[in-house]
């Protein structure tokens, strides 16, 4: 074969990102909650900032991880709130959050595998002692929890990726003898909890949810008041590769995503690097899901551990599976018109994509006036809060932040290099499949600042309100 044959043979290069012209949505403090249409770019040469010019330069060449999705839990707490609306009301809240023309366009959904502390009540679904799991029935979740998944999926358009977790074994496959306060699986019922994963997915399959994957344990680490199960890195790891993989594949359902860890990024690369440097195990997992609680006694929010995580480790992706702010119990307000909900949803957001996370998921899909319910008086906030006597919906703005995130940047994009020029502005940016390029822009100071989208030696003019969110969809 001749050299000039064999380079006719070669893939042709893709064509450079070039921009032609770019519609702009965004919502400010001054504005409200709306993801609102502010009108388009077009973009001029523009080879060279010079000093003292604030500009976000794009490089859609240099690309990253592939998005997942982006989406919510939907527990019984939300389940059991929805189900207190009018028909009407109800498809609203269905289009506002997984409608992928009009709404949020949520593509990723997290339940609970039997009861959580976002439950009414604990429970589970097999009796006391019953290790062959001969009465196991989902007949709880049959009530409220799986019509909000099965509709959930439906306005996705079918495009929904469920995946589960368990917050606690059933009491008396325990150390403690207890759902709730830690207490640890007991070693006799590691093959019983196993095969209540495999009866877990196959149930919700047949009733029209399908799993895509399963978290081992919700906070491992952690001894809550609630519903919590206590794993080390070694205890995990060995229950994975000796009893819950091994199950999964045996029943028919290997190709069901295993997510470790499922807690803060203060621990994420010891706990993973436990398991990952293990073959056996490392084999069954997929990737690594993480939480963002670790800050809350005042420090900062480890985002070098999940770079670190996904530079390690890089064919098991960090994966964002829950967070939220909680103001505590029963005395404590809710505070639903609080600005810095939402940034702090963006701020973590931008960031953790930019450290390579593939998927992120909020916490309570909807919660009622108090934050809940809940068994324990844990109350939280939520994107969307019902009155479930009037049935008036209260939107946080973390709907409209998480919106400039879901609704355009779609699972298959790549994230591409973005370094904004000023502290003031934090930008990420993803390469759709379709082609077009979404560039996220925040700005949490109290001062609009105007700037350059510098992409492939062009450029547009924006300007950055006071405490806003933008997200700049470019076209090619």
């Amino acid at each position: 074969m001749s050299f000039l044959f064999s380079l006719l043979l070669l893939p042709a290069a893709a064509a450079a990102f070039e921009p032609r012209a770019a519609d702009v949505y965004a919502t400010s403090q001054a504005s409200g909650v709306a993801v609102m249409s502010t009108g388009t770019l077009s973009f001029a040469d523009f080879p060279q900032p010079t000093e003292g010019q604030p500009f976000v330069l794009v490089d859609p060449e240099k690309k990253f991880q592939t998005m997942l999705g982006i989406g919510a839990a939907l527990t019984d707490a939300s389940a059991d709130v929805f189900a207190t609306l009018p028909p009407a009301a109800q498809e609203r809240v269905l289009r506002a959050f997984f409608d992928p023309k009009t709404g949020n366009g949520y593509t990723l959904a997290r339940t609970s595998i039997h009861s959580c502390d976002f439950s009414s009540a604990t429970y589970t679904y097999a009796a006391d002692g019953d290790k062959t799991l001969s009465t196991f029935s989902i007949a709880h979740d049959r009530e409220n929890r799986l019509p909000l998944l099965r509709r959930a999926r439906a306005a996705a358009g079918g495009r929904l990726t469920v995946f589960a977790s368990p917050w606690s074994p059933p009491a008396w496959m325990k150390s403690n003898g207890d759902m709730l306060h830690g207490g640890s699986l007991k070693p006799e019922d590691d093959q019983a909890w196993a095969d209540y994963f495999v009866k877990f997915i196959r149930a919700y399959e047949k009733e029209g949810v399908p799993i895509w994957g399963v978290t081992v344990q919700n906070e491992p680490m952690a001894r809550q008041p609630w519903e919590s199960c206590v794993f080390s890195a070694r205890q995990e790891r060995d229950f994975l590769k000796n009893y819950l993989g091994p199950t999964l594949k045996k029943a028919g359902l290997g190709d069901r995503k295993i997510l470790i860890w499922d807690h803060n990024r203060d621990l994420l690369y010891q706990y993973a690097s436990v398991i990952l440097s293990d073959p056996a195990a490392a084999r069954y997992v997929w990737g690594v899901a993480y939480h963002w609680y670790e800050d809350w006694a005042g420090g900062q929010p480890l985002y070098d551990n999940v770079r670190r995580l996904a530079e390690a480790y890089p064919d098991k992706p960090p994966f964002f599976s829950e967070g939220c702010e909680c103001p505590g119990g029963t005395d404590k307000a809710l505070k639903l018109d609080d600005w810095s909900l939402g940034e702090q949803y963006g701020r973590e957001m931008i960031r953790d994509f930019n450290n390579g996370t593939v998927a992120w998921t909020d916490w309570n899909l909807l919660l009622d006036e108090r934050g809940g319910p809940n068994h324990v008086g844990n109350f939280c906030y939520a994107a969307l809060h019902v009155d479930t006597k009037t049935h008036v919906l209260h939107w946080t703005d973390i709907y409209p932040y998480m919106g400039h995130f879901s609704r355009f940047i779609r699972p298959g994009a790549r994230r591409v290099a973005v370094a904004p020029s000023r502290d003031a502005l934090k930008s990420t940016a993803f390469l759709n499949p379709d082609g077009t390029l979404a560039v996220v822009v925040m700005n949490e100071t109290g001062a609009p600042v105007a700037y350059r989208l510098l992409i492939s030696g062009k450029a547009a003019k924006l300007t950055s309100a006071a405490h806003s969110i933008a997200t700049v969809v470019v076209r090619p």
